[in-house]
């Protein structure tokens, strides 16, 4: 039985910097992750420029650059009748890009390993126990433990960590980085219920010619489509619709782009659900296992490097006995500070794409003000922490 200062559950953007910054500051660190990378995900393959900080603070941003990617200069909302808005994005090194998630994925997980972290891959965490021997699994989902129980060194309790494969590990703090049906949330019973309103189906297709450098955010009877290259070859397609919906986007999809009925597409659900708290004494929850942001937006990678990077901070005072509950405080506060005044837009654009032709209204109001789209696309891109 191998011990940890701490366990991430998940090694996408969120679990991996948050392992690549622990592993950095000497803590012995283990990530569990139940797929085999590279592997696609259902994204919309978007950085924003405040991700750039963040990857040069992992030291990646070069490699990031090197991949295959496209820079976008612009975005163009197209409402249901065909009205379109273009509001032009930052250039510059620094910019907009599309990559395929299977690269960069992949590119942050080497560089959780390089740096030192233990992973662990096609790994199913099957069962998570404390130290004052109370189990949780999903065969036997029982009350959540009394977390507040004195351990010593700072510590509520560690925990035993259970695997697929037999495997059992020993943590002082568990990060849950499992995304937005996470597994750790489920096994301590604090996943919220689901918003199953909507579908998101995804694929990469041939670049349809003179596409451009550009995202395009359509507004359709049946819900909406987003559109990026992500290399000079590929594009980028999403469509997000209601169960009711989906199959008619789907064959709007094979029209419009000339794509077959047996195209290969990734799906997910639900897109919404109730935020998770973020720290529960020695098990933090990162990225989109915390809390899931309208993909519309395109934010979501941002906000799982951050909070890996803030998690990583908080871990690493509370190992070196720093006072736990005090740095456990400035992670909640540095949470809510990062989604501050940008969960509005969330919330705006949820609308949109819940009633597209409330959207499509927005889209036509800003070809007489063009100012409210771009102030709605600068808030998004702005290059902040």
């Amino acid at each position: 039985m191998e011990t940890f200062d701490v366990a991430i559950i998940g090694g996408g953007p969120a679990g991996s910097s948050c392992a690549a910054f622990c592993a950095l500051a000497g803590l012995r660190t283990l990530v569990i992750e139940r797929e085999k990378f590279p592997r696609e995900k259902v994204c919309g393959d978007c950085l924003n420029p405040s991700c750039w900080a963040l990857l040069e603070h992992l030291g990646v941003a070069q490699r990031v650059r090197d991949l295959p990617h496209s820079k976008l200069d612009s975005v163009e909302f197209i409402a249901i009748d065909g009205h379109n808005v273009v509001v032009d994005l930052p250039t510059g090194d620094n910019c907009e890009v599309s990559v395929k998630r299977s690269l960069f994925d992949d590119l942050l997980l080497t560089r959780a390993r390089d740096a030192g972290a233990d992973v662990r891959e096609r790994t199913t965490v099957t069962a998570v126990a404390n130290s004052n021997g109370e189990k949780i699994c999903s065969h036997r989902p029982v009350a959540r433990p009394d977390l507040d129980a004195p351990q010593g060194r700072g510590y509520s309790c560690a925990w035993n960590i259970e695997t697929d494969g037999g495997e059992t590990f020993v943590a002082r703090i568990l990060i849950g980085a499992d995304g937005r049906n996470s597994t750790v949330a489920r096994l301590r019973n604090l996943l919220p219920r689901p918003a199953r309103e909507r579908v998101a189906l995804q694929a990469h297709i041939p670049l349809p010619r003179n596409f451009g450098k550009r995202i395009i955010l359509q507004f359709l009877p049946e819900g909406y489509s987003g559109q990026a290259p992500v290399n000079e070859t590929q594009l980028n397609l999403c469509l997000v619709g209601t169960p009711p919906t989906i199959s008619r986007l789907r064959k709007w999809a094979e029209r419009h782009f000339e794509i077959t009925p047996d195209q290969p597409w990734r799906t997910i659900t639900p897109l919404a659900r109730s935020p998770v708290p973020c720290a529960r004494e020695n098990l933090l929850f990162i990225g989109d296992a915390a809390r899931v942001v309208e993909p519309f937006t395109g934010e979501g990678i941002y906000y799982a490097l951050r909070s890996g990077e803030l998690a990583a901070d908080a871990i690493t005072k509370i190992i070196r006995h720093a006072d736990r509950q005090s740095a456990l405080r400035e992670f909640n506060r540095a949470c809510a500070q990062m989604y501050r005044g940008r969960l509005w837009i969330n919330r705006l654009a949820r609308g949109a794409v819940l009633w597209p032709r409330v959207g499509s209204l927005f889209v036509r109001a800003a070809r007489i003000e063009p100012a409210i789209l771009q102030l709605l696309t600068a808030k998004i891109v702005s290059r902040q922490l």
